[in-house]
């Protein structure tokens, strides 16, 4: 099993705009009163243009495909969340939290992904727990270390353990579970994506650890990357509010990179960043209208193909 890819698959949005039903539970979402909402999708496709734009100059493979205006999903450029492909051919579907967000799952993406020469063999849908009230949002509740075999899940109203427990029986990882907070309003609140407090690379996993409560829980996910000989690069809490944990490493022609946006990047240390820059090169974009409406960052909006060519 290899931990990164070379090929990703990206949504460009069409109507994107701050998503109310997320907005719950997802405490870095913002409302951007002064701007129209056709100027907040016209901005929001700017920066995915860019951000293609500079993966594909590294060497990334960027499959693009055009979000449809109906139905409506505003965070279709997170498309993460609701599917993940396996080095097996197998493909996963997620239950989501959000209404407006379950049709985002379209079907004919997987011929489009088959069309670029991949193969897929068994699709794994887990859409049905929906009708339960239980949600598993891909990568997004699930970092995955492919190497190791391991998916890591901060449990909240997005990631129910059980059903994380049944995708690791499925894909053989072993599960390792915890809860992971923000303070909001002086509130200890569940942090909604795993993804926005952790990422696991090849040879390092950058990671808020504050943001475990529990010590035993801490030392537990933390002692599971240090035996898989992880150097592990700590953020703090407020780090989080600019998107630091939302990176992914991705191979491109000659080398892998760390991509992450220029918040994130602004906010990281000189440390941080020279312990990144040990194992990969950082990649940055702006994501500014994305990342306050949405409330994701540069990782939910990068779906990995690991699927074997045809």
């Amino acid at each position: 099993m290899t931990q990164i890819t070379d090929t990703i698959l990206m949504i460009r949005p069409v109507a994107f705009r701050m998503n109310e039903q997320t907005a719950v539970n997802n405490y870095y979402q913002k409302v951007v009163d002064s701007l129209l909402p056709a100027t907040v999708n016209a901005k929001a496709q700017a920066e995915f243009d860019a951000f293609v734009d500079k993966l594909r100059a590294v060497g990334v493979k960027v499959i693009v495909v055009d979000d449809t205006v109906t139905p409506d999903t505003p965070d279709s450029v997170f498309p993460n969340n609701w599917i993940s492909f396996h080095e097996n051919g197998d493909v996963a579907l997620y239950p989501m939290f959000a209404e407006n967000r379950r049709g985002e799952r379209r079907e004919e993406l997987l011929d489009v992904i088959e069309d670029a020469g991949y193969s897929i063999n068994e699709i794994m849908d887990y859409t049905s727990a929906e009708e339960d009230g239980i949600f598993l949002e891909g990568t997004g509740s699930l970092v995955l270390d492919r190497e190791n075999q391991k998916a890591y899940c901060a449990l909240s109203p997005r990631a129910d353990e059980e059903l994380m427990i049944e995708f690791c029986e499925d894909f053989e990882y072993t599960p390792v579970i915890f809860e992971a907070f923000q303070t909001v309003d002086g509130e200890r609140k569940q942090i909604y994506h795993t993804n926005v407090m952790m990422c696991i690379g090849t040879t390092f996993a950058v990671i808020c650890a504050d943001c475990i409560d529990d010590k035993k829980e801490r030392k537990m996910v933390l002692d599971n990357l240090r035996s898989d000989s992880k150097e592990i690069i700590l953020l703090t809490e407020a780090q989080l509010n600019h998107f630091a944990g939302n990176m992914l490493q991705v191979q491109g022609a000659d080398k892998s990179y760390l991509v992450m946006s220029n918040a994130a990047h602004g906010v990281l240390t000189k440390d941080q960043i020279a312990k990144i820059e040990k194992h990969a090169e950082i990649l940055t974009a702006n994501l500014d209208t994305i990342e306050a409406c949405g409330g994701g960052s540069a990782r939910c909006m990068m779906a990995e193909i690991f699927s074997p060519k045809k």
